[in-house]
């Protein structure tokens, strides 16, 4: 195993991607969601790096630059992109989690669908659409090139996720994709996974927590693995929200546990 850099600090913008290595076998990986940045996930992620474990927070294809980037990248791009990240932190690491807002869960999901993280978390993770329009996505892409942005569902005022102005319908029809490529195998994580819930989620509806836990009751070897904590104060990006305290402690509290 290499041996981490003491001197590695996250860049000081929140909205970039890192990489920091610690001493130590354990790693996170964090995913921030659709449309989003990783601002989003920036503080959950320095709580891991404050608990001593090493952590990546990638930018996602197609994020980070213009609307119109998302609009052409695939689902398939994402999920390599995630599953290159983890491959690379378990090659260096004998516990390797994975963290994921919204799409970031899902992606977060479908990682422990195909590879053995130590373990999932994941905050208001995304299954099913809250929009009945979003499902003609992959028609209406050839005829709709955006729509209005959904972002910064936040109840505290004052807060951003850095989100694109505009919500791509193409990258709309790829995530309808993934949901549906994630939902068919649920059955098959093998790690257990603690879910982040709002009581308030103007984004993601609660048929995505339902689909979740049928899902994984269909495992007839391990049953439902899952814990879920409910937030009563957070809008859906709960990470930047009144609960950001309460799901970095848990998600810290999470790994300590299966990794002690």
């Amino acid at each position: 195993m290499a041996t981490p850099l003491p001197q590695q600090q996250p860049p000081l913008d929140p909205t970039q991607p890192f990489t920091v290595l610690r001493p130590g076998d354990t790693a996170v990986l964090v995913i921030h969601g659709f449309t989003g940045s990783p601002l989003s996930m920036r503080p959950l992620a320095n709580a891991f790096l404050d608990a001593g474990y090493s952590v990546s927070l990638p930018l996602l294809p197609g994020h980070g630059t213009k609307w119109e980037d998302l609009s052409k990248t695939s689902h398939k791009a994402l999920l390599n992109s995630v599953t290159s990240n983890f491959d690379r932190l378990q090659r260096e690491h004998q516990h390797v989690f994975v963290v994921g807002l919204s799409m970031g869960g899902t992606l977060a999901l479908r990682l422990g669908e195909v590879r053995e993280p130590a373990g999932i978390i994941v905050i208001n993770p995304a299954l099913t659409f809250a929009s009945p329009v979003a499902h003609f996505a992959p028609v209406l892409r050839h005829f709709v090139k955006s729509v209005d942005a959904i972002r910064d569902d936040i109840s505290k005022p004052g807060m951003t996720e850095n989100a694109y102005p505009r919500t791509p319908v193409g990258g709309v029809a790829e995530i309808k994709a993934l949901m549906a490529l994630t939902r068919k195998h649920l059955s098959e994580i093998k790690a257990p996974i603690l879910a982040f819930r709002s009581a308030t989620d103007h984004i993601v509806p609660d048929s995505s927590m339902k689909a979740l836990s049928r899902g994984l009751a269909k495992n007839t070897a391990k049953g439902s693995n899952i814990t879920v904590q409910p937030l009563e104060n957070s809008f859906h990006v709960a990470t930047l929200d009144y609960d950001a305290a309460a799901i970095e402690s848990g998600s810290v509290e999470f790994v300590r546990g299966l990794v002690k």
